[in-house]
């Protein structure tokens, strides 16, 4: 697929981070992009720093994913690019004891339920609606309607101590990317994810510097921490590649987490 003015694109979490990054990147070959998050006031400012449109939704909310996806596609047109960034993190043992007291506290599963509902179910929700609007596209000389990139994570393979919800998500994103691909391959709709490692994102740069100093150094080469462009030239390559289907690639430096 070529990136042109002809093309809309979707960016769900597209507000900050990764997927401002890829906003921009996307944006600069001309493709008019519509952002999908829940932080206003940064929506805003990007949408109407790239000349696209904002949209306020929370993915875990069917009618909201509707309405967003009705405002975009009347603003910007019809996606043939959605990038799926929308996603939180959690940390908490699954069997904990109390240093202290010695008290036994185990995970609440409404916590790890919440973190299923927003990274795995969330972007199902957002590829299904997209993909339905795909399929009414005429196919590109290449064969394409369309192409989807998800966003699992290193820890969809290498989860850390603490991470079972956020590890089980991620995996989940992961394991649908074939099957999903396998159900649009005659639709001529790609689908494709992305295993971020360590990235310099809002989250990560909110912790302390020694923290983040630490973190870059575990990765082997580069020995520094991903830089959201880095993520969005990714995407690029996905998109722009017509043979890249139904694959999950980490970009993570080499890196592979140690238990904690």
């Amino acid at each position: 697929m070529q990136l042109n003015s002809d093309i809309a694109a979707v960016i769900t979490g597209g507000a900050s981070g990764l997927g401002a990054a890829t906003a921009r990147r996307l944006a600069g070959h001309g493709v008019k992009v519509a952002i999908f998050d829940m932080n206003e006031a940064l929506g805003q400012a990007l949408s109407s720093e790239l000349g696209g449109v904002y949209c306020n939704v929370d993915v875990t909310s069917e009618e909201q994913v509707d309405a967003a996806f009705a405002r975009s596609r009347a603003a910007v047109g019809q996606e043939r690019i959605l990038v799926n960034c929308a996603g939180t993190a959690d940390a908490v043992k699954t069997v904990g004891r109390d240093r202290k007291t010695g008290e036994i506290r185990h995970s609440q599963v409404e916590r790890f339920n919440r973190l299923v509902q927003i990274n795995l179910v969330g972007t199902f929700r957002c590829i299904a609606k997209s993909a339905a609007g795909m399929l009414a596209l005429d196919p590109l000389a290449d064969g394409d309607r369309g192409v989807i990139v998800n966003t699992a994570s290193t820890a969809a393979v290498d989860g850390q101590a603490g991470q079972a919800s956020y590890a089980a998500s991620k995996a989940g994103v992961m394991g649908m990317t074939l099957p999903i691909a396998r159900d649009l391959m005659d639709e001529g709709i790609r689908v494709n994810t992305i295993l971020p490692g360590l990235f310099g994102t809002p989250l990560v740069q909110g912790l302390p510097e020694n923290v983040q100093q630490a973190l870059a150094a575990t990765v082997p080469c580069p020995k520094r921490m991903g830089e959201p462009y880095e993520y969005a030239q990714a995407v690029e390559f996905l998109v722009l590649c017509g043979y890249m289907n139904a694959e999950s690639i980490r970009v993570d430096g080499a890196l592979r987490m140690a238990p904690r």
